[in-house]
């Protein structure tokens, strides 16, 4: 079995034709692979290039996007967390202009432009025929780890004097691999036409030689490339990366003319803050609608030609000189048993402790989210001892104590309500009295802010609990043929009610109603589960903004008493206990030898001034 620790590359690719061109470049193939984390859905190859051990990821079939990029990303971290650099390679749309005389087959890296990072995500405003074309962009994302962007100067100016040999490396990896000749190697440089950014291709199957035209008024003309120009050239700057396709050829122009924009992608915009890694693009058409697929093999060969060059530039010290990237982000993660302790319910504890296919298959069809990432953010925010009046207050030990079935916490933007429920599940936890199920609406997370994605995630947490809430589980699983149809928001809403009803004494606690982007149906929801008889033994504790919706509900649903304004005393109080420690413990303060009384003044005017946020 192989040892996931050995490999320190990560690549990761859009499309089948990338994951094979990558492959193709391998020295040294591995067969020997070890086990992916329980949760990991992704495909790997895994090989040596040059002295570095390499694991190539692939996105799933049909799945595009920042989205999926990033999702890919994380996977390959959990799975194989020793990886210190990482690369995207693959294919993209060019953007010629006069500046940069991009070309099919060419290869663009993304790059540093202006002191801003190589990436640049994008979304689209208004389009309107005939009126100013208007897009707008979000960042300049995160810059890959130093190891890369040294050896990408290392490799240019090797390049600059001595030419690059990507065409040759080309021929011998189509010699190894024959079958890939077909579709991978260079085709005829007359199918490289760049059409005038007016001439649109029409609504056909037929192809551009015969449908758009061949003459002056419709190619733009360009000189063929000297004997000592680099062909495919390599061009430095800017990708351009979003959701959509870029297929608009008057758009492509304007990023290019006003950003110097090089190349148009899907994928990128989703891994450079999760994933910091360079990008690679070969180019396998000019973002405009004269879209065709004849040249993507030969892009993804250069790309992944120029890739392996780059890696063979960076001494294998270097690599394992930069810190692993979880580590970078602050995404280590726990290791099964610490899952299973911190986070019932999720898909990892679930299959880590029922060794079940069947719960894998609950899993691909609820895809419930982990709410372990909110809690974690949170406990790595909190300070040790912060929150404990909370769990002192009387109307929190009545509610553990039974007298109370309903709490909800209230309190506004930032006086630390999700992590003072963190405070209160690690107390739970600790205690150990009843399963916990968890909830942590997000604005920050698309699949953590409906209803809908809170029953899938409490329906699956709820199966983990082993009692006849399985049975209910299975129920509608078998009822959906199969899990072959997705159930509507009303039958897991039956669902959930019926498993709380099979499972006696548990907590369910939710965090952020504010967050929930589908108010009215939640707050349904809780009024049919605080009435419903079968539920009586579920606690309940929410916490939120008091935004008009919830104070006009939820204490007509939980009962005035049941609603409880955080204290801005005790939150001040809170405060005043950190500014303290780091009064006293960080070296700057402990080396200035502040007087006592001026610590004390600091101490008091940062609580106080605080107000509770």
């Amino acid at each position: 079995m192989g040892d996931a620790a050995k490999y320190t590359v990560g690549w990761i690719c859009a499309l089948p034709t990338e994951f094979n061109a990558a492959k193709a470049f391998f020295d040294e193939k591995h067969h020997d692979s070890p086990p992916v984390a329980c949760h990991d859905n992704n495909s790997y190859a895994l090989g040596r290039i040059g002295n570095h051990y390499v694991v190539v990821a692939v996105l799933p079939d049909g799945e595009y996007g920042t989205t999926s990029a990033a999702v890919v990303a994380q996977g390959m971290l959990h799975s194989f967390p020793n990886v210190r650099i990482g690369l995207m390679v693959g294919i993209g749309g060019g953007a010629p202009s006069q500046k940069h005389d991009v070309r099919l087959g060419d290869v663009v890296v993304s790059s540093r432009d202006r002191g801003k990072g190589g990436v640049f995500q994008y979304d689209f405003g208004k389009l309107v025929q005939n009126q100013d074309i208007s897009f707008e962009h979000t960042d300049f994302l995160d810059q890959p780890p130093v190891a890369l962007r040294t050896a990408v100067n290392a490799l240019k100016g090797q390049y600059e004097m001595e030419g690059h040999q990507l065409n040759e490396h080309i021929e011998r990896a189509l010699v190894r691999w024959p079958r890939l000749q077909k579709t991978y190697a260079r085709p005829p440089s007359n199918s490289d036409r760049l059409y005038q950014s007016g001439v649109l291709h029409p609504n056909s199957a037929d192809g551009c030689d015969s449908a758009c035209g061949d003459g002056s008024t419709h190619l733009v003309h360009r000189t063929e490339r000297a004997d000592l120009d680099d062909n495919p050239a390599i061009h430095y700057g800017l990708i351009a990366s979003s959701n959509q396709l870029m297929k608009h050829a008057k758009i492509r122009d304007t990023m290019a003319k006003e950003k110097s924009v090089l190349c148009f992608e899907m994928e990128a915009a989703g891994l450079m803050n999760h994933f910091p890694c360079l990008v690679i693009r070969g180019i396998c058409d000019y973002s405009d609608s004269h879209k065709n697929k004849e040249w993507q093999g030969f892009a993804a060969m250069t790309a992944a030609a120029y890739a392996t060059d780059l890696l063979r530039q960076i001494p294998l010290n270097k690599v394992e000189a930069e810190k692993p990237i979880g580590e970078v982000l602050g995404r280590v993660q726990k290791d099964l048993s610490s899952i299973h302790e911190d986070v019932i319910g999720t898909k990892t504890a679930m299959i880590a402790s029922r060794n079940d296919q069947h719960v894998e298959k609950l899993y691909r069809w609820l895809s419930p989210v982990d709410p372990s990432t909110n809690a974690t953010r949170a406990r790595e925010r909190r300070y040790a001892g912060t929150g404990t009046w909370l769990l002192e207050s009387a109307a929190f030990r009545e509610w553990e104590a039974g007298e109370r079935q309903y709490l909800w916490l209230y309190g506004l933007a930032g006086c630390g309500k999700t992590v003072l429920s963190t405070t209160i599940l690690n107390h739970l936890e600790k205690m150990g009295a009843h399963p916990t199920l968890r909830f942590f609406f997000d604005f920050n997370d698309t699949r953590k802010q409906t209803l809908e994605d809170l029953l899938r995630s409490l329906a699956f947490q709820s199966y983990h609990m082993e009692t006849e809430a399985t049975k209910v589980l299975d129920r509608l699983f078998a009822s959906s043929d199969d899990g072959r149809r997705q159930p509507d928001v009303d039958a897991l809403s039956a669902c959930v009610e019926s498993m709380l009803q099979s499972s006696p004494n548990v907590v369910v606690l939710l965090d952020a109603l504010d967050e929930c982007t589908t108010r009215d149906k939640f707050l349904s929801w809780v009024g049919g589960l605080s009435s419903s008889s079968r539920t009586k033994s579920t606690k309940l504790i929410v916490t939120g903004r008091p935004e008009a919706e919830f104070q006009r509900e939820i204490p007509r649903l939980f009962g005035e008493d049941n609603c409880k304004l955080l204290s801005k005393g005790a939150v001040n109080a809170d405060i005043r206990s950190y500014v303290d420690h780091e009064l006293h413990q960080r070296p700057d303060f402990k080396e200035k030898k502040i007087p006592q009384d001026l610590l004390d003044q600091i101490r008091s005017q940062v609580g106080d001034g605080a107000d509770g946020m």
